[in-house]
């Protein structure tokens, strides 16, 4: 398996080496937890988890369903932050439109640096969620949701998260408005225009694909990679579900797609 412009990790061990590509922030503390993914600090400061995502809590939304096991990853990354000075690191963008820091959060153990992104992923209470404009240590963070996701703690015990069958076309309209890991064989790969599209199915008004826009295409250059290429191979996708001509996920670098064979 490897995830594409990504060495391929096997192993994370609890108290990890700080990944070379990050870039050292402040220090301060935890003063409170918001959901599985959010924390404030002494400082003022709120800190969005970079890299990974905890299962949803309704924060005050109106409507908004809490996805399950939020409340469990919640208390998890409590009781392993909350009142511990943390160390911030930054490996892209560091703030987000709302002014969050993105950062990834190291706490001191006694063996070493203990990396809070690595623990919820690998423990099963998170899965990696990047962005194009942060993407650092993405290989390290998929071998410990790989930990967690092999193993079967956490979401993965649970439906919800289910990785999904690219085929199933009826399942995958169910989950629009979704975040989902979505797996099949690319049955076609064409770019007309500025796009690229990757079909799953003979029908390509009614199946599953994964849409690369201009600006995707741009960040799939710059990584020297031919998303043409992965036609006819078995890859992983994850991203939000869409319905535009059947359900589609809009993929906007190469790190949302793990090959998985030929």
């Amino acid at each position: 398996m490897i995830v594409l412009g990504l060495a391929t990790l096997w192993t994370l061990p609890a108290h990890a080496q700080i990944c070379a590509a990050l870039t050292p922030g402040p220090s301060a503390r935890v003063v409170s937890i918001s959901d599985g993914d959010t924390v404030d600090l002494d400082t003022g400061l709120t800190v969005r988890l970079v890299g990974m995502q905890a299962p949803k809590l309704p924060l005050g939304r109106d409507g908004f369903e809490a996805w399950p096991l939020g409340e469990e990853a919640k208390t998890a990354l409590a009781d392993l932050v909350l009142g511990e000075t943390v160390r911030l690191y930054y490996g892209g963008e560091t703030r987000d439109r709302h002014g969050r820091a993105l950062a990834h959060l190291f706490i001191d153990g006694s063996d070493g640096p203990v990396w809070v992104q690595g623990e919820m992923l690998a423990n099963g209470l998170a899965r990696v969620y990047s962005f194009p404009d942060n993407r650092s240590c993405l290989a390290e963070l998929y071998a410990a949701e790989r930990i967690g996701r092999a193993e079967g703690l956490g979401i993965w015990q649970d439906t919800y998260y289910a990785l999904q069958d690219a085929t199933d076309v009826t399942t995958l309209l169910d989950r629009v408005g979704g975040y989902e890991l979505v797996e099949g064989r690319v049955l076609n790969a064409d770019k007309v225009g500025s796009r690229v599209y990757l079909n799953f199915g003979r029908y390509w008004k009614e199946d599953f694909t994964v849409v690369i826009e201009e600006g995707g295409l741009r960040v799939f250059q710059s990584a020297d990679i031919d998303p043409l290429a992965l036609e006819g191979r078995l890859i992983r996708v994850r991203g939000w579900i869409e319905s535009h001509d059947g359900p589609r996920i809009d993929v906007t670098h190469p790190e949302q797609i793990e090959i998985l064979g030929q």
